[in-house]
């Protein structure tokens, strides 16, 4: 079972839509009239008047199943109930109604976020909390999960052949495209699996437009076995996988280690008593980097000499 949540713009042309649909069955109305469209909506707005600042306070849930199963009017009112409950869409109107227009059962749910004492319903994430619901309900009531990204299907034998096919050509997908690094390599790892790739081209050009799997005498396209598997998805994925490839077929460039660090000679006037062992002595190629740069034909070098030195010795004070 899976879950999706609407805000409803208008309760008159929500009612319309799910109560007009051919074969619609109201399963259960709570707080409104349900024979009629119109008096539905009516009833539903005079309730939104107690909180008029709420301005979209329709709600509009669907909850459809697998193609597979035929659950009983009580089990989908049961299911429904306990999905407004814990969305929090409680003590307000409601009506829920079976749809039969599609080769699944669905349910529309019309709630109104604004309760029967005038408070509102938090909608914030309503959408994503329905869809977690749906999941739970699914699990605790052993119903057919949908087939998503990287989701087991751990009951297919409850689906039908076409499903089936979908399902295994889902798991040959997911299987083989981490490993493919073009369409070509992806193609022929499908092919291995019974599975046929076929493309659509634009017009007479050689422009893919979009994809397709085939499997014996079943055809999807690749959106219809998960949106990932679209043409443009799948493209971005392959060419998102073929960088790691062009990076190992590159020559790794050479690490060079870090250049010892090199502190210039002090300029102190005071001599240093460590500056004439060997570990602290600057080598002489460095020493001659360091020399200005003379107009002339050479310059002196950085280092006192010991005479110089000796004399800016004697001529040091001591402080008072």
């Amino acid at each position: 079972m899976i879950s999706k949540a609407l805000k409803a713009t208008s309760f008159y042309h929500t009612a319309r839509y799910v109560l007009q649909k051919e074969g619609a069955e109201v399963l259960l109305a709570e707080g409104v009239r349900s024979h009629d469209f119109k008096l539905m909506a009516d009833d539903f707005l005079t309730q939104q008047q107690m909180r008029p600042g709420k301005e979209k306070a329709g709600g509009h849930f669907i909850l459809s199943f697998h193609p597979s199963e035929k659950p009983t009017d009580a089990l989908m009112k049961k299911l429904a109930q306990e999905y407004l409950t814990r969305l929090g869409v409680v003590n307000t109107q409601f009506a829920i109604v079976k749809h039969t227009d599609r080769n699944h059962l669905h349910l529309h749910i019309i709630a109104n976020l604004v309760d029967n004492e005038g408070k509102a319903i938090p909608d914030s994430w309503i959408g994503l909390r329905g869809k977690k619901i749906a999941q739970q309900l699914t699990r605790e009531y052993k119903l057919v999960p949908a087939i998503g990204k990287a989701r087991k299907l751990d009951r297919v034998e409850l689906l039908n052949e076409s499903e089936a096919v979908k399902y295994q050509i889902y798991e040959a997908i997911a299987q083989h495209l981490p490993l493919s690094r073009s369409f070509e390599d992806f193609r022929e790892r499908l092919l291995k699996s019974g599975i046929e790739t076929q493309y659509k081209y634009k017009g007479k050009t050689d422009e893919v437009q979009g994809i397709s799997f085939k499997k014996g005498s079943f055809c999807f396209k690749g959106s219809e076995i998960d949106r990932n598997f679209s043409y443009g998805n799948l493209k971005k994925t392959l060419k998102a996988e073929k960088q790691p490839e062009l990076s190992k077929s590159a020559k790794p460039l050479k690490r060079l280690d870090p250049a010892p660090l090199v502190h210039p000679p002090s300029f102190s006037t005071k001599a240093s008593s460590q500056s004439s062992t060997p570990g602290n002595a600057i080598p002489a190629i460095v020493l001659e980097l360091l020399k200005p740069v003379a107009s002339g034909g050479g310059s002196a070098p950085y280092e006192l000499s010991e005479e110089e030195r000796r004399r800016r010795k004697k001529k040091k004070r001591p402080f008072l």
